[in-house]
């Protein structure tokens, strides 16, 4: 029986990966085997030794101690893709917002009084005039699994649309319209674009990713939308140009003290991903990586390791998360070797300093050969798996 810790609420349908004859699904507790999490903090949390994975129910891992997390062999996983239909919904919604002055005019509205309220709104509506979204540029930042919905939705409501992203995955490339254009450089995008809207993850290399040279370079009159994360654009930046008339509109999901002070800002307090569908279609995609790691030492969309698909085998199967050194291989090898015991097959991948070995043997190991195996410098954890 595997133990894994609800570090948030989540959503039931991870019983439908997490059978209740295998796994045992508890609020608290200090043991556990692997744990989901949506938002709480995980920095200041202190991890049982054994611990194997944890889920990240959602594609941001802001909230865990990547680094700690890997330095203890601990795998991490998010959810990339499985919100992005909710947050391609609410760019859209967003787009529409700000672009028709819904705000303001239904605000305007609300406090019309009398009984001509109609003949009231047709006087007052010529206030409130906004532009189609059809015929003008979108320019999407960066296309994951939610950029290339906002650009294939874009398109599908006739804008133009623009791509950039230097470093897009050929699994995303295939899911992206052929009509959308490419950017060769950021400078590109921002040049010809009536609307951009930005969908990075924040990482050392994207912080404030747009901030004052790139604010110089953009069309008068463009709409920025931000889904992503706060702090890819520089608020102190982005102020200056809401409140010269450079930017007209600010439409974001993540509010902040010197944003909301700002004019011509729409703000949304982080919604996202907040919809039932979205959250069980990441409850469901956590649920399913965790299981597939636990049960076969399978990775797949993990932050901090390198990903290994492996199926299910009747071999006694080894799993080894070591420093990608040169010769890591070959002791391990040396051992099983040392103790007579055949390698059937084996897969070794690495990401930067880390590598990930599987090995599936002919013959169950003895004790000793994990507490060899653990003993060589540079592993980080040995995984039996029985059969």
């Amino acid at each position: 029986m595997y133990i894994i810790k609800k570090l948030n609420a989540i959503s039931r349908a991870v019983h439908e990966y997490l059978p209740e004859d295998k796994y045992n699904l508890i609020d608290d507790g200090n043991e556990y085997d692997a744990c989901i999490v949506r938002s709480a903090d995980c920095h200041s949390l202190g991890f049982p030794d054994e611990l194997l994975a944890i889920a990240r129910a959602g594609a941001g891992v802001n909230n865990i101690p990547i680094d700690k997390c890997t330095q203890n062999g601990i795998v991490v996983f998010n959810t990339p893709g499985a919100n992005a239909n909710g947050v391609k919904e609410l760019v859209l919604a967003g787009m529409l917002i700000a672009t028709r002055n819904l705000i303001p005019a239904v605000d305007w509205v609300k406090q019309l009084e009398g009984d001509d309220v109609l003949a009231q709104a047709e006087k007052g509506k010529k206030n409130f005039i906004g532009n189609e979204l059809k015929g003008k540029t979108m320019g999407v930042i960066g296309l994951g699994a939610i950029g290339v919905m906002v650009a294939n939705c874009a398109y599908a409501v006739g804008m133009d649309v623009i791509g950039y992203d230097p470093y897009i995955s050929i699994e995303n490339a295939w899911g992206l319209s052929r009509a959308v254009h490419r950017a060769m450089s950021l400078d590109t995008l921002l040049e010809n674009s009536d609307y951009i809207s930005v969908h990075v993850p924040l990482l050392n290399e994207t912080k404030n990713l747009i901030s004052s040279p790139e604010l110089a370079k953009v069309k008068k009159g463009v709409i920025i939308l931000n889904f992503a994360r706060n702090g890819l654009i520089k608020t102190e930046d982005l102020c200056e140009v809401l409140d010269n008339g450079t930017v007209a509109k600010y439409v974001t999901d993540f509010p902040d003290r010197r944003i909301l002070d700002c004019k011509n800002v729409i703000a949304f307090p982080h919604l996202g991903a907040s919809t039932p569908e979205s959250e069980e279609n990441c409850a469901q995609m956590a649920a399913k990586q965790l299981r597939d790691y636990i049960e076969n030492g399978s990775i797949v969309n993990s932050v901090n390791m390198p990903e290994c698909i492996v199926m299910p085998s009747d071999k006694f199967r080894i799993t080894i998360i070591h420093q990608n050194l040169p010769n890591m291989v070959g002791q391990m090898t040396a051992i099983f070797a040392g103790l007579n015991l055949n390698i059937s097959d084996m897969i070794n991948k690495s990401r930067d300093k880390i590598a990930y070995t599987v090995f599936n043997m002919d013959t169950e190991l003895p004790d000793s050969a994990k507490t060899q195996l653990g003993n060589i410098e540079g592993v980080i954890k040995v995984r039996v798996f029985s059969k």
